[in-house]
């Protein structure tokens, strides 16, 4: 009885060192706690749960009070990467619920990914299946994913030429009838709500803080509003991708 009070008391232990080693972007730390807590006997979901993902949530706070700015977030994404690469396979095993199945890239004729990237970083951190749809994404990729489950479809465009392929999606996503089936959201540094609303897209965001809490918001309504949400429930988390480094 006393080994398991002691192995409850380590295992919160590390957790709040996780925790604090995410929102200070130190890697090392991250792996340490997380295979501390692995072996205090912690089970990876609650690892994910207790200490990953209200750590991401509060460098989202950290970014929009101003006190953390994109390098932090990159830097705090990247060490909360570590520490879920470790957990991967555990989670898979698992089949840990997921957040919520969503779809990102920047639509046809626009590269730029720094955005976007970014955003898939946090969103993974808060619990999220993300499937990265990369650049230069056409229209079929993105209703090809809608059509394989995605419940959230975000496209990405930075220059004013780009812009209308989002549009495109929406009135394609319409034809192949998934319209009502997905929540849109759009995002880029010449974006507005104003735009979005003219688009039809369901929400616009301006920077990853903010995606991530208007992708809940949007999943909220449509969990209310569908019910093939209980199909969705369950998703395999090995499909989050790898880490990668970005410049």
């Amino acid at each position: 009885m006393v080994k398991k009070s002691e192995h409850l008391l380590q295992g919160t232990i590390e957790l709040e060192k996780l925790y604090h080693a995410v929102v200070n972007g130190d890697n090392q730390i991250v792996e340490i706690a997380v295979r501390a807590a692995l072996s205090a006997g912690v089970p990876a979901g609650q690892i994910l749960s207790d200490a990953l993902i209200p750590a991401m949530t509060e460098v989202g706070h950290l970014f929009e009070a101003h006190e953390y700015y994109v390098p932090e977030i990159m830097i705090s994404a990247e060490a909360m990467q570590a520490g879920l690469s470790i957990l991967r396979p555990m989670l898979a095993a698992t089949s840990v619920r997921s957040a919520g199945r969503i779809a990102l890239g920047s639509v046809e004729g626009d590269i730029h990914d720094i955005g976007k990237n970014l955003v898939i970083m946090m969103l993974e951190g808060s619990g999220f299946d993300v499937t990265d749809l990369g650049v230069d994404v056409c229209q079929s990729k993105f209703v090809q994913a809608a059509r394989g489950g995605a419940q959230v479809i975000g496209m990405s465009a930075m220059l004013p030429t780009t812009m209308p392929r989002m549009k495109l999606v929406i009135d394609a996503l319409k034809a192949e009838g998934l319209r009502e089936r997905v929540q849109v959201m759009v995002g880029g540094a010449l974006l507005t709500q104003e735009y979005a609303d003219l688009i039809e897209a369901d929400g616009y965001a301006s920077d990853a803080s903010m995606a991530v809490r208007k992708i809940k918001k949007l999943l909220s309504e449509l969990s209310g509003t569908e019910s093939r949400s209980e199909s969705t429930d369950r998703t395999n988390l090995s499909r989050i991708p790898a880490p990668q480094r970005y410049l």
